[in-house]
């Protein structure tokens, strides 16, 4: 449910090979949520069209993320918290907020009161994450307001994809089926090492050398 391609700033990972990644390792429906982005995503979909989900991670004008699922058109990095939430609901799309405990990215939790009316489901256990007890209040917060939960590697490299994942029933590719299906899921999940977040950094800095934007 929650993954990266090439087209996010911090990420090397060709699209076609993320999703084969995924399949190899029988994960059979995937959300790509390329940074403020959903070119890849929407590529994808049409490529592999019973296998993807389009998303997008964007980055608010909080500084927290927001990712919005089945959805049509990108919302800008920068919009407000509220109004990227508006604007997923707005294409019929789902609200889910990933890793919202995290420092910075998820902004310690705060976020979750500015949008709770807003969310469609939280994710509970992000293979990012290096504190459990982070995942353990995003689950204990969406369990005791009725929000579906969701799961991620959150992965950046091709080795992370398939680490996490939520196993549900058979749904309709539809938003309110994949909602109904992810109430009835069970999340499963290793934590990637802390070492994941160098990849981040090496891919941000490739990109900024000479022709590191085709890479």
């Amino acid at each position: 449910m929650h993954m990266h391609t090439r087209r996010s700033g911090d990420c090397l990972s060709d699209g076609e090979a993320v999703v084969r990644a995924a399949l190899g390792r029988g994960v059979h429906r995937v959300c790509i949520t390329d940074h403020d982005e959903i070119a890849a995503a929407l590529e994808l979909k049409a490529r592999f069209p019973q296998h993807v989900i389009v998303g997008e991670e964007v980055k608010t004008a909080e500084k927290v993320d927001i990712i919005g699922l089945y959805i049509r058109e990108r919302i800008p990095g920068g919009t407000p918290a509220r109004e990227s939430c508006e604007r997923i609901r707005a294409q019929g799309g789902l609200v889910y907020v990933p890793h919202p405990y995290a420092p910075g990215k998820g902004g310690n939790g705060a976020i979750l009161d500015v949008v709770e009316d807003l969310v469609d489901a939280v994710e509970g256990f992000n293979g990012r994450i290096h504190k459990p007890e982070l995942n353990r209040r995003a689950v204990a917060w969406a369990q005791a307001r009725g929000k579906a939960l969701g799961a991620g590697s959150d992965a950046h490299a091709l080795f992370e994809v398939g680490r996490t994942w939520v196993e549900v029933p058979p749904f309709e590719d539809t938003p309110a089926a994949f909602l109904e299906a992810l109430r009835q899921g069970t999340l499963h999940g290793f934590y990637s090492s802390r070492a994941v977040h160098l990849i981040s950094t090496w891919a941000k800095v490739r990109k900024a050398l000479p022709g590191g934007q085709a890479a």
